[in-house]
């Protein structure tokens, strides 16, 4: 049993530094100079780890990372547009849905939880639909850990003449994405994922054409990215009271960002922690959902123990006790469970994770160290 606050091993909220937590004991006002000076930090931290300055703009908005998907559709669909939406998880499903409530016409192409949407996938629909104006992918669908080929979508949907939509919450900071290679009108993540910082703001990276001809498409005041950028622009300020504790703690975050050496230091940290995982999993007899080829290091879903005796909940509250948060699985057709590789964490932990695990299934079921 332990005593100190357990290890979140989630996709987010995630395990946050000391440091991150300490820049939120200071207060901010929301219209103060320095906060402004604050915000355009991060905004430019941001732009310049996807080489996005000269081509997009980035725009916060409070609230979850789900809030700024919505306002990228909103924003940047027009009304009379049509989204092909991909989808191989829950977040590809979210998408859809956003489209439909939206009221925005929208298709949707569908492969297994463990099949990444191919670009000849792509190219085939959108030959097959001229009216289709924008596709919405999911880079690393979180419901799983499985990485869809971006590049080589990309690629396809300009060649097309059509635009992009990326939700990349769980990929970017930690996955390489470079806006001078791979075109997109808009690429959406948030403050408490890859860049470690704490939930609470979203931001959109918008082409800046895409986003000037976008004037009156929201549905929305509150989420108008068009108006968001506009105020921001001539002010300084967010439009309306901004997370300025979360501001403070993200750019805390990205200074630690860069003091670690950016994302490539980064993406080496978490695929150690994901390698350290399989390695002590397997040990375990503990089979992963996704082969290797196609599993991003941010996290992994696990076949449940076939054992009668098991239950998520019985198992996730023993292995808290242990120091370690797990998430449970988002599968429809076989019972998993989720471990992140992502925040504030190393391999060593993950090694201690999996020694929680291992103590919290050995009286309980019929799993047995090999």
């Amino acid at each position: 049993m332990t005593t100190a606050a357990p290890r979140l091993l989630t996709p987010g909220p995630l395990t946050t530094s000391l440091r991150t937590r300490q820049a939120m004991l200071e207060d901010w006002g929301s219209w103060d100079a320095r906060f402004n000076q604050l915000t355009a930090s991060v905004c430019a931290r941001l732009l310049a780890i996807l080489n996005g300055a000269d081509s997009h703009h980035c725009i916060p908005l409070q609230g979850s990372g789900t809030f700024a998907v919505e306002a990228a559709i909103g924003t940047l669909v027009p009304r009379d547009g049509k989204v092909l939406v991909l989808i191989n998880g829950a977040y590809g499903k979210r998408l859809a849905k956003i489209c439909a409530v939206l009221g925005r016409t929208f298709s949707t192409f569908e492969t297994a939880e463990d099949a990444p949407t191919t670009a000849a996938d792509v190219d085939r629909l959108l030959h097959a639909d001229s009216r289709i104006s924008h596709v919405a992918l999911v880079h690393c669908e979180t419901s799983t850990g499985i990485l869809n080929p971006l590049a080589e979508i990309a690629q396809v949907v300009e060649r097309h003449g059509r635009r992009l939509i990326i939700d990349a919450m769980s990929s970017f900071g930690a996955l390489p994405i470079d806006a001078r290679e791979i075109p997109f009108d808009a690429l959406i993540a948030a403050s408490g994922k890859c860049l470690e910082g704490v939930p609470g703001m979203g931001f959109v990276f918008a082409q800046k054409a895409a986003l000037a001809a976008a004037q009156g498409n929201s549905h929305s005041l509150a989420m108008d990215l068009f108006d968001q950028h506009s105020y921001m622009a001539s002010t300084g300020q967010w439009r309306f009271t901004p997370p300025t504790h979360v501001v403070a703690a993200l750019h805390e975050a990205l200074l630690q960002f860069d003091e670690e050496g950016g994302l490539p230091a980064r993406h080496r940290r978490y695929a150690s922690n994901c390698q350290a995982l399989l390695d002590g999993m397997a040990a375990l007899g503990l089979r992963s959902f996704l082969p290797a080829a196609i599993q991003a290091p941010i996290i992994v879903t696990f076949h449940a123990p076939q054992d009668p005796r098991y239950r998520f909940q019985d198992f996730y509250e023993r292995v808290k006790a242990r120091g370690f948060i797990l998430y449970p699985g988002k599968l429809t057709q076989v019972e998993t469970f989720r471990v992140g590789c992502i925040g504030h964490v190393d391999a060593t932990d993950m090694r201690a994770a999996v020694t929680a695990i291992g103590e919290a299934l050995l009286h309980h079921t019929s799993i047995h160290r090999t």
